[in-house]
């Protein structure tokens, strides 16, 4: 039998402190912020505009897995959202970006995988927002979500964010992500895995799980996959009232033009920006070939897209 293709999922596990500057650029500064929850302390970083007084601010969230404030994790260290933050910076934008639970320096705020929810990152978010809003340094929050960010982003967005944008987001429940990732094993795997998923999408833990499937069923990951499950993105980004921007690169390996498409259907009043060649990190590249694509995750040193960053700035600041 074909071993089932592990499939990633964010699994991995008010008050403002300002501590000494980590960067000082020409352009923009950096403070490190601690959110502190009741059950850990988040940490992020604040990119700030020099020679600027009231600013608007973007608050990045990261997508899933081990994925840091920067965008990196063990295996990939695009330093795609650091990019991002100093870009924004360049052009009269503050930014916030922080490390989720468990990961880089919240650490200390994680929590044991069976108690772990979605919500417990959509609570987050809406935290960080809080916190912001309590800055008069800042005109506007704008909420920009990557990739699995884009979910937590818009949700947590929802009667507290100025603005919302969605950058290579998922256009469809993560159930029926999974179940297409899996149409393409052979019957067998599929007859164990959808009966199993159909259970939590119906919210109920299986108790008895093929040690084959436990990198994706193991009974401590499932109520947080039933948590999951119950987010719909098209059904989330139609019930925000503020402007929003939906962001998809043509070259992206993780989330589909189609994905873009189903979001900017469910709310028309949406901007819909396609983004020839740009890949799911915000690299660009004329190449198809998957190996290509691959590399750019392990290349710092590229340069992100320039029409990504004029899109974002340009509705920031309309």
């Amino acid at each position: 039998m074909k071993k089932v293709i592990t499939i990633t999922l964010a699994l991995v596990f008010v008050a403002f402190q300002s501590m000494a500057a980590t960067i000082n650029d020409s352009t923009f500064n950096e403070t490190t912020v601690v959110l502190h929850t009741s059950s850990g302390n988040l940490v992020g970083t604040l990119t700030f505009p020099t020679k600027s007084s009231k600013v608007p601010v973007a608050l990045i969230i990261a997508g899933s897995g081990p994925t840091d404030r920067d965008g990196n994790n063990p295996m990939a260290k695009c330093a795609n959202l650091q990019k991002l933050a100093y870009s924004l910076a360049n052009n009269h934008i503050a930014s916030l970006r922080f490390d989720k639970r468990a990961i880089g320096a919240s650490k200390a705020a994680a929590t044991s995988e069976a108690d772990l929810r979605f919500e417990t990152y959509i609570a987050d978010a809406k935290d960080w927002i809080t916190l912001l809003k309590k800055d008069n340094r800042f005109s506007k929050i704008i909420v920009v979500g990557h990739s699995e960010g884009s979910l937590i982003g818009m949700v947590a967005a929802l009667n507290l964010a100025d603005k919302y944008v969605s950058i290579a987001g998922a256009g469809e429940s993560a159930d029926n992500i999974i179940k297409t990732q899996l149409a393409t094993q052979p019957q067998s795997v599929k007859d164990l895995c959808f009966p199993i998923l159909d259970s939590l999408i119906a919210g109920k833990t299986v108790k008895d799980i093929n040690p084959m499937l436990n990198s994706l069923f193991r009974p401590s990951v499932q109520p947080y996959m039933i948590s999951w499950f119950k987010y719909n993105p098209q059904i989330e980004i139609k019930k925000l009232t503020i402007s929003v921007l939906i962001i998809q690169g043509t070259n992206d390996i993780q989330v589909t033009v189609n994905d873009a498409q189903l979001l900017a259907k469910a709310i028309p009043s949406a901007k819909l920006v396609l983004i020839k060649n740009m890949n799911h990190i915000f690299r660009t590249l004329e190449s198809t070939e998957r190996t290509a694509n691959v590399a750019t995750y392990n290349d710092a040193s590229l340069p992100i897209n320039e029409e990504l960053v004029s899109s974002i700035t340009s509705f920031i600041n309309n």
